[in-house]
């Protein structure tokens, strides 16, 4: 960490982000400006050069996110971040990183959508693009901060995640929490530097772990016969899209995995009474509308929270144990219902799901509205 950091900070969410992909070891930006997106990349082409990385602004988002997938596989610690539309366009490619396992973080500032929509308002539509927004079987690792704080810290997380899976993690913000300026506690003497585990010479390029279980990777210029490649491959990374049995094995391994580490990957934060008439499930920045609730309503002793910080895998398990703890579920999002379809899911017919919706001009679900729509029911 530079001299300049200090333990307590006043940043907006994405400049927290770009601060703790610094601090995680990123040396290798590549985005196209976008709002609500572009202070992550104005800040990181200041700081890069100091810490000897490299900025690079691409000619659009599929350069981008080709860059940093290139990058990695140089041996870097790589990022890129975007917003809605420019997050469609990297689609194939995150499918590219997934079938590679090319680690890297896409950092997706949500906005109004479809298509170019309201570019400068907050949403929360993009909850399920993140999990199927690439073809073909697949998992995705996604994480949601709700603060500055969290952004911080999350940013760290998904690098970690990445590196250790061997696998592209989507850090999910939205405008509300990317240009909120508040607190954000650094420890200056914590290292957070996340090191590759390089793959020995000989080792295979596809599969290969370390002692603790730790996803190891080769490098280009390290004299390995390395061949990287989106179709079907087998572990030495040769072509075998005629092959059904290779790719079952291929792309089984690669979906388990993710599923094996759902336990590791789960991350839900839960407030309240250990029992409850009501249980709120939210992420992102309507988790500060139910917190204030939460702090400030005087009915907050029938309440129960659940804030997601992984979004993907989902965490089924947690969602369960938290609904036999509650009579009723709320949800509410800036979107029309995706995260109370996945609740809903998850806990079947053992607990009623209310979904609370809003869209459109950056409006955040006031806790006014979260109230009125728990005692509406």
């Amino acid at each position: 960490m530079s001299s300049q950091e200090q333990s307590v900070n006043f940043w907006q969410g994405n400049h927290a982000c770009a601060k703790a992909a610094i601090a995680a070891g990123c040396r290798f930006f590549a985005g196209y400006p976008i709002t609500p997106a572009s202070e992550i990349a104005e800040i990181m082409a200041r700081r890069l050069p100091e810490v000897r990385g490299v900025y690079l602004q691409m000619e659009d988002e599929i350069g981008a996110i080709s860059a940093i997938i290139g990058s990695s596989w140089g041996g870097k610690l790589t990022m890129t971040a975007t917003s809605g539309p420019g997050f469609s366009l990297m689609q194939e490619n995150i499918g590219y990183a997934i079938m590679t396992e090319t680690p890297c973080v896409i950092v997706n500032v949500q906005r109004a959508g479809p298509s170019t929509g309201q570019a400068t308002k907050a949403a929360q539509g993009d909850f399920m693009q993140t999990r199927w927004g690439t073809h073909g079987d697949h998992e995705s690792i996604v994480l949601a901060p709700s603060s500055a704080q969290e952004t911080y810290e999350l940013t760290i997380r998904a690098f970690k995640l990445s590196e250790h899976l061997r696998h592209p993690v989507i850090l999910l913000s939205d405008e509300i929490v990317a240009h909120s300026r508040e607190r954000v506690v650094v420890d200056p003497d914590r290292n957070v530097t996340i090191k590759r585990r390089l793959a020995r010479v000989g080792e295979l390029p596809y599969g290969a772990v370390d002692e603790e279980g730790r996803s190891m990777m080769l490098r280009f210029g390290d004299g390995h016969n390395l061949l990287v490649t989106g179709s079907t491959h087998n572990e030495h990374g040769f072509r075998k899209t005629a092959d059904a049995k290779v790719h079952d094995k291929l792309v089984r391994r690669l979906a388990m995995k993710i599923q094996e580490n759902r336990d590791f990957l789960a991350d839900v934060v839960v407030a309240g009474p250990s029992e409850a008439e009501w249980g709120i499930v939210s992420f992102g920045c309507t988790s500060r509308s139910v917190d204030e609730v939460m702090t400030t309503d005087t009915s907050a002793s029938s309440i129960r929270s659940l804030r997601l910080r992984t979004l993907w895998p989902f965490p089924d398990k947690e969602i369960k144990e938290f609904a036999q703890t509650v009579e009723r579920l709320l949800v509410p999002e800036l979107n029309l219902g995706q995260l109370a379809g996945e609740v809903s899911r998850a806990v079947g017919e053992s607990v009623g799901v209310v979904s609370l919706n809003k869209i459109g001009g950056g409006l955040m679900i006031e806790p006014n509205e979260i109230v009125a729509a728990m005692a509406s029911v």
